[in-house]
């Protein structure tokens, strides 16, 4: 239990500002392969309004200086983004996780924190055409663009057929689009009793 909370202390600190609690946070779980505008969703939707944005590729940094990731590693790093997530919605900050999440497996974690927590949970599902998501990860690899995230081709197409249904409902966004709909669609949601 020592090194969990270790690891979430590392990453409760790497967040820094913490927007003021609310009386019913939201947790926002965003799922999409590499290259679909994960990132660039959250950042646009947390300009929007106030949440505490976990970027798994950033706090895989603050654990690993050299990520290898092996399943141990996002093991830990996953068991740790866990803890700080059911600890900030405790204290009632709304939480934007901007990692892949392809397994349902795993979002059914995310499932029962938000329940446990009375958080609203929304989930986006965010996708672009093939081509395009090809396009963004060659341009990641050639360092164009501000992305953290060092996934390239290969971790493309490693995941691509581990993408499992998102078996709630969910709301899907195109970033080769116009995303504002989107983002309007998820301020709604985060908003409604």
């Amino acid at each position: 239990m020592g090194r969990i909370l270790d690891d979430a202390k590392r990453l409760r600190k790497s967040l820094g500002h913490i927007p003021e609690p609310v009386v019913r946070p939201s947790l926002l779980v965003v799922s999409g392969l590499p290259g679909s505008g994960k990132s660039y969703f959250c950042q646009q939707l947390a300009l929007r309004t106030p949440f505490a944005l976990l970027e798994s590729e950033a706090l895989r940094h603050v654990l690993f200086s050299v990520p290898q990731y092996t399943s141990g590693e996002s093991f830990r790093l996953f068991r740790a983004i866990r803890w700080v997530i059911d600890e900030l919605l405790r204290q009632g900050v709304p939480v934007i996780l901007d990692s892949t999440n392809l397994s349902e497996h795993h979002r059914e974690r995310l499932y029962h924190i938000a329940d446990s927590t009375g958080a609203r949970l929304v989930l986006v599902r965010v996708e672009a055409p093939d081509d395009i998501m090809r396009q963004r990860l060659e341009d990641r690899t050639r360092g164009a663009g501000l992305d953290k995230s060092k996934a390239g081709i290969n971790v493309y197409s490693r995941m691509k057929p581990s993408v499992d249904v998102i078996r709630r409902q969910h709301i899907a966004v195109d970033t080769s689009r116009d995303i504002r709909p989107a983002l309007d669609k998820v301020l709604r949601a985060i908003s409604r009793d």
